[in-house]
């Protein structure tokens, strides 16, 4: 398999090396990243994956600006899928494991800047047609939008085919001044033929009905090159401006007839065609996975869950200890109803244990979480601010902004009920002011360390988690240990634990530590779906064989790895 960071040489592979050894990007259907599969595993069209496996490509398009030309490939009669037919320029896969790295994440496609894509299009077409990489650089290609499309490749292998595409593509457009500033030295594995067309060759090509041409390429053409006023004849448009651009739709096509079938008899699957919208709920990757689910029929037959529900619902309710008198003295009425709404709304698992706490310290431990909940929607929010620096000072200064300022809000980070608590994270700050100046500079110096923590690890590249244990656990006590800590301490301020509480810092730490490791463990496909993520690459490096820390989504492969 290819590892990461491996240089990448497909002049010392053959057409079958590579069909065994690259390491395609498996996606859900929302353009997610959800694992890694061999190229021969996700182009299989068999009755168990009657369309393949979902995963990304890129198709470039290079036009000569001087005469409007489109340069064409015919793929060579070697290639396994899709031989001896006439596509775009280039088109191929992003892989894992690549060095530039060629895997994009969804704020790459927000922005349009999908470098990782562009990468892959650089080394393949130095590898095809044997275009140097200086001649086409990374910062010319202009993306444009997506395709979601599938196609069995009936026409090479028959009817009963075993190869097909299953794509999300990235449509790439490159421009040269002329044609002769290109080098091309088509590779003989790759490449057949080469040539130049205008708009007007291209469609008496189409209706020469001795050639062939790829599925993929057919659908961009007629969807968005050939009409009047599209991207073709409108390319300096185009290229300069983002009239064309689509980085939020995911446009699905079924393939021709001819196309359909294949050794799992695939049918259609977008009818009647819709596009598909990205969007998301909550905050970071949850929802764009698919999880585990029970029907309600199983539920029900888990009858020591059912008694334990109807307990604690009916019988014995937990009841909340906020509307003590010495609560309802204390705190504006308004403000703090609205805190017990939201946490209810952004805790997981907290919001019913800190309602049940002794009202002397209960409104301490709501405001403390809240508090440590609003940093970390800054911190976790990987679209919302234009580069690291913006985020690292927001979240250095956090302490003293959302702090110290009554009227500090923040607009446009974070999703759903993390989103709402930032927006009105003015009544936070009320019910904060009214605590005790102990508790206060309690959370104040918790929520600045914990911040500090956080923005040492904004600028690393988490995207296949962290390097080690020893980052692993730093990492670990920033964002939980210090909670530990925080928690000891407001104990032991509101006067109900010892004041030697607070100094049982090693237990505190640890205690932490434990509940974030078993969040990162049970989170960490999440996590590497949102470009951030913390399973320490020395543990599950030991046992993904294909270097990647998606490759755990794919049951399948997990248990070859034991």
């Amino acid at each position: 398999e290819i590892m990461a960071g491996t240089t990448w040489d497909g002049n010392a592979m053959s057409q079958s090396d590579m069909m065994e050894k690259d390491t395609v990007i498996v996606l859900d259907d929302a353009d997610n990243v959800i694992g890694s599969e061999s190229k021969r595993g996700s182009h299989e069209f068999t009755a168990k994956q009657p369309r393949g496996v979902l995963h990304r490509a890129f198709s470039v398009f290079i036009f000569d600006q001087s005469t409007g030309e489109l340069l064409l490939q015919k793929r060579a009669s070697t290639k396994i899928t899709f031989p001896n037919v006439w596509t775009n320029t280039c088109c191929s896969h992003p892989l894992h494991g690549m060095s530039p790295n060629e895997v994009d994440r969804p704020q790459d496609v927000e922005d349009g800047s999908v470098v990782g894509a562009k990468n892959a299009a650089v080394r393949k077409l130095e590898h095809e047609l044997g275009i140097p990489k200086e001649e086409v650089p990374v910062e010319g290609f202009k993306f444009l939008t997506r395709l979601h499309y599938w196609a069995a490749d009936t026409v090479t292998h028959g009817p009963e085919s075993p190869w097909g595409e299953h794509e999300i593509d990235y449509v790439l457009f490159f421009t040269v001044e002329s044609k002769d500033q290109l080098t091309i030295e088509p590779h003989p594995d790759e490449v057949d033929d080469v040539c130049w067309v205008t708009k007007q060759k291209l469609l008496a090509m189409f209706d020469d009905k001795s050639l062939l041409f790829s599925p993929w390429f057919r659908i961009i053409a007629h969807r968005w090159m050939l009409s009047k006023d599209g991207w073709w004849d409108d390319l300096a448009a185009t290229m300069t401006t983002h009239r064309h651009c689509d980085y939020a739709t995911i446009h699905e096509f079924d393939p021709p007839a001819e196309h359909m079938g294949g050794q799992g008899a695939a049918t259609a699957l977008f009818s009647p065609i819709t596009p598909t919208q990205n969007a998301v709920a909550k905050q970071g990757a949850y929802g764009k996975i698919k999880t585990h689910t029970e029907s309600k029929l199983s539920q029900l037959a888990r009858l020591d869950e059912v008694c334990s529900a109807a307990t604690l619902l009916y019988i014995q309710p937990l009841k909340s200890n906020l509307h003590h008198a010495h609560i309802k003295s204390t705190f504006n009425k308004d403000d703090l109803a609205f805190c017990d709404e939201i946490l209810c709304k952004v805790s997981r698992s907290f919001a019913a244990v800190i309602r049940q706490l002794p009202p002397t310290l209960l409104v301490d431990v709501l405001i403390f979480y809240l508090v440590l909940r609003a940093l970390d929607t800054i911190e976790d929010d990987m679209t919302a601010f234009p580069d690291n620096k913006t985020k690292i000072d927001h979240l250095l200064s956090f302490h003293k902004t959302a702090l110290m300022d009554p009227t500090w809000s923040m607009d446009g980070v974070g999703e759903g009920h993390e989103k709402l608590l930032l927006q009105q994270f003015p009544k936070c700050h009320s019910v904060y002011a009214a605590l005790s100046q102990q508790s206060r500079r309690v959370i104040a110096d918790i929520s600045h360390r914990m911040a500090t923590g956080m923005a040492e690890f904004v600028g690393k590249d988490l995207g296949q988690g962290t390097l080690d244990i020893t980052q692993y656990n730093r990492y670990c006590h920033f964002v939980a240990g210090l909670v530990g800590e925080g928690l000891s301490r407001l104990f032991a301020v509101s006067g109900l634990e010892s004041p030697s509480m607070a100094k049982e810092l090693h237990l505190s730490d640890q205690m932490g530590l434990f509940l974030q490791k078993t969040n990162i463990i049970r989170d960490y496909l999440e996590d590497y779906v949102d470009g951030r993520a913390f399973w320490p690459q020395s543990v599950w490096n030991k046992y993904s064989t294909s270097g990647d820390l998606g490759y755990f989504a794919n049951q399948s492969e997990i248990g070859r790895a034991h």
